[in-house]
């Protein structure tokens, strides 16, 4: 098919913004020629009068893998409305490949995988399975750490022997050949909190040989923030492997550590490739399992839901539980308890009838089986404004997309976060729009090796987003509308109509 997308302002092409209105000529999947194109036709034609068109956004930091809505939710709307045309998955030590024994224990406390049916073991299945499950955009996806070994050691907490420090070492080796574009790991989850350095920085080796990105929620992101950033630094400055620090957020109460940690990844030599994702809102979403006591937080899902239910422990859990503002703390996903999605602990409490927070959030536990996921009000709004001027950040939703049915809260990351993102640096002068544009696209495909995308270039395949920017109802504010998103030189949203069309690519790295 071959599309025209006539009047638009170029912003994100290899010469930087153009304030001239110019076409765009795509034929198949990539752009043909960019010029005046008013006599030539084409089997469709988008009028973008005067609007922006740019390369599709990159979101380096999602979760419909770990949410197995990949496979039952194809469209992805949430994304292609913001303009997103490729995701990244496989972040946070959890991938959905490769499985060693066909298991998803390690996504488990994102997603109700006791409907997803496996048949696959390495990467290479699990991406020749969803090439036959069409996208409407791009994914790719990384190796997750605990994936791989909860499979080797099951849930003992415990060191690697050489011998089977070796065979993951294979087993990254393969996946990275098979596709995946690089390693993650979830340092401040149960079964990685304690991973010593010296694993992380052999299998970094092997991203760093293999020209792969190394992306890791660090140790912790309060108060041990500062050991955790030093560690990671340590690691990118003496491996060299392309890392990000996901989901970098700064967190209330922990706003000096936090200014330093950034001061000290800005203050690096440029040589040294450590980015960070962040998303413009004040709130995390978080599994239920993480306002445990982090003593308690051991095992897997079965053993933590035990000590909960355990006499003489749940005493113990009771009077260690970290404070909670009890109306900041909202139930986005109950699965099997939908009644309790979009309350408040506050209302949980009033619902068990008990004074206590901490009884409620038990017995909430208790109830959900540890499958809940909450949204928690617990990030600082001015630090977040200063991370996404940085150099080194990325911005991410750290979302998954669902269909809206059923009983779910979405949080506004998974539905708002690039126009929110483009609408604060326009109004608020954060950066010109065109460094906007370079953050989210560009700079993310340089990072991960993204052949052809990331610029509007003749010759690169045609993943576009068409939008325009308005006033606001204040002088900051600015309204960012995604009309139209193409993907591979498909139109999967016109005029901010989903068209059903299916044209995404499962990337592989090579």
């Amino acid at each position: 098919m071959s599309l025209i997308i006539k009047r638009v302002k170029i912003i994100g092409g290899p010469d930087g913004s153009n304030a001239d209105l110019k076409d765009v000529f795509v034929g198949g999947e990539k752009i043909s020629a960019i010029g005046d194109f008013s006599s030539k036709r084409a089997d469709k034609v988008i009028d973008g009068k005067g609007a922006y068109l740019s390369p599709g956004f990159i979101d380096v930091n999602t979760d419909s893998d770990h949410c197995i809505s990949l496979f039952g939710y194809p469209s992805q709307e949430d994304f292609i409305r913001q303009g997103v045309t490729t995701i990244i998955g496989g972040m946070c030590g959890s991938s959905l490949a490769p499985l060693l024994y066909g298991s998803l224990e390690s996504v488990q406390k994102w997603g109700d995988i006791r409907r997803t049916n496996v048949n696959w073991h390495t990467v290479k299945e699990f991406l020749e399975i969803l090439d036959k499950k069409p996208l409407s955009l791009n994914f790719a996806t990384l190796m997750g750490h605990s994936t791989v070994r909860r499979a080797l050691i099951g849930e003992d907490i415990r060191d690697l022997t050489k011998n089977e420090l070796r065979i993951f070492g294979t087993i990254l080796l393969r996946a990275l050949k098979e596709g995946a574009f690089g390693f993650s790991t979830g340092l401040g989850y149960v079964h990685s909190f304690r991973t010593p350095y010296s694993e992380i920085k052999f299998l970094n080796e092997i991203v760093r040989n293999q020209n792969g990105v190394y992306a890791t929620h660090v140790r912790s992101s309060t108060a041990g923030l500062a050991r955790s950033i030093d560690e990671t630094i340590k690691l990118a400055t003496n491996v060299g492997a392309r890392t990000i620090i996901s989901h970098f957020m700064p967190i209330v109460g922990n706003e000096e550590a936090y200014r330093e940690a950034l001061q000290k990844m800005e203050s690096l030599p440029e040589r040294i490739q450590l980015k960070f994702d962040i998303y413009p809102f004040e709130t995390s979403v978080l599994a239920i399992y993480t306002f445990l006591p982090v003593w308690a937080q051991s095992g897997g899902r079965e053993v933590m839901l035990a000590n909960v239910k355990d006499e003489w422990l749940r005493a113990r859990i009771m009077k260690d539980i970290p404070k909670i503002n009890p109306e900041e703390f909202v139930i986005a996903q109950a699965p099997d308890n939908e009644f309790f999605v979009g309350k408040s602990l506050k209302e949980i409490a009033k619902i068990y009838d008990t004074s206590s927070y901490n009884v409620a959030l038990l017995k909430l536990m208790e109830t959900t089986e540890l499958r809940a996921v909450i949204c928690y009000k617990n990030i600082s709004t001015s630090l977040v404004k200063k991370a996404i001027q940085s150099k080194r950040s990325f911005i991410a939703t750290n979302a998954a997309s669902f269909p809206d049915i059923g009983k779910l809260l979405k949080p506004e990351r998974a539905t708002s976060t690039f126009a929110k993102f483009l609408g604060m640096a326009e109004g608020e002068n954060l950066m010109p729009l065109e460094s906007a544009i370079r953050k989210i696209t560009a700079e993310p495909a340089r990072m991960f090796n993204f052949s052809g995308r990331g610029e509007i270039r003749e010759g690169n395949f045609a993943d576009l987003s068409l939008f325009s920017i308005t006033d606001g109802d204040t002088p900051k504010e600015k309204k960012v509308d995604v009309k139209s998103v193409i993907v591979n030189g498909e139109i999967v949203l016109e005029n901010g109509i989903y068209t059903g069309k299916l044209p995404g690519k499962n990337l592989r790295h090579s």
